[in-house]
């Protein structure tokens, strides 16, 4: 495994492994006895990073929270500790069973971060969460109260580290902004949709109206040669399996990387360059994610710990210099 620093605080500050674990369907598709499964396999594999969030998955009727029951039971039964840092998000969970948080979410304000963040802590069974995430955007909350609000609980030395995700980057940088002027913790780590296909950014997704403020876009990838002290973690990697498997290829979702041609080339170019290096296209989506010239941590989805040693795999697979100019030029 490798690692790299998240956090420029030295109070709070992580080293975390370059692959992230995400646990979205843990203690709901993926039932308890598999989910333990593939996180004790992710931890002996030198794993530390495992991300979740306070509305996981309230897409089953409830209002979310049973991926974070799930891992403070293992926490408890493993008897985990500060080796594995916890990464969670508030925001997104509905007001209500089974409703869209499109339209009815928690929000950002002063109450929700604090009512929500300590039914986190309850949940995991942690004294302190390792890093909290703005999960989405509410601009019916002035910014300076959510700013406010997630310093509070920093200073507290009930949260670490503080985070964002699917949020404009003006929204990112005024945040910043207005933690900066006020000397206060800011947003040091973002979390966005991003994979090899390149994405479209003139469609509506299910965060705004307006376009795509959850994918991984030139603006934001600009923001982060600017700012190397920021971390980016990305979300949907594989897009679900899409690469591999022509039924898990959704619609909806490949429509948003549907440019002229793009696909059909920069599929072409992975297979390429897999066949090159011995290795499988997931993994080579991976290690070029790793590897790259602005580095990410790919947030990876596994439902059986064989799928998870393929994309641990891809943490030693090293492009040469050759096939990732074949897989960045693939237009």
């Amino acid at each position: 495994m490798q690692y790299r620093m998240i956090g420029t605080d030295p109070k709070t500050r992580r080293e975390v492994s370059v692959l992230s674990l995400g646990t979205m369907h843990f203690g709901t598709a993926t039932d308890e006895a598999t989910s333990f499964a593939i996180l004790d396999r992710y931890v002996a594999a030198g794993g530390t990073f495992i991300d979740t969030a306070d509305n996981y998955a309230a897409w089953t009727g409830s209002q979310g929270g049973e991926s974070e029951e799930l891992l403070g039971r293992w926490r408890r039964s493993r008897g985990m500790g500060e080796e594995i840092v916890i990464a969670t998000k508030l925001g997104a969970r509905p007001l209500a069973p089974g409703a869209s948080f499109t339209y009815n979410a928690e929000g950002l304000s002063c109450r929700v971060i604090r009512e929500s963040s300590e039914r986190s802590r309850d949940r995991l069974g942690m004294d302190r969460l390792d890093l909290l995430y703005a999960h989405i955007e509410d601009p019916a909350v002035p910014m300076a109260e959510t700013v406010a609000a997630f310093a509070a609980l920093v200073a507290e030395g009930s949260v670490g580290l503080l985070g964002v995700s699917n949020h404009w980057a003006w929204r990112v940088e005024r945040a910043r902004g207005l933690a900066a002027a006020a000397g206060l913790p800011g947003y040091e780590v973002l979390q966005y949709k991003h994979s090899y296909l390149r994405p479209r950014t003139d469609l509506p997704s299910g965060f705004s109206p307006d376009g795509m403020p959850g994918m991984l876009g030139g603006d934001l990838l600009s923001y982060l040669r600017a700012e190397p002290q920021l971390t980016m973690v990305v979300y949907s990697p594989l897009l679900k399996g899409g690469y591999v498997r022509q039924d898990k290829r959704n619609p909806a979702e490949f429509a948003e990387f549907d440019r002229p041609g793009t696909p059909v080339r920069r599929l072409a170019a992975l297979q390429e360059v897999a066949k090159d290096a011995d290795a499988t296209v997931n993994q080579v989506v991976l290690a070029w994610m790793i590897g790259g010239e602005v580095p990410v941590i790919p947030l990876i989805g596994a439902s059986s710990v064989a799928q998870l040693d393929e994309s641990l795999a891809a943490v030693d697979l090293e492009l040469t210099a050759k096939q990732r100019a074949r897989l960045d030029s693939a237009r």
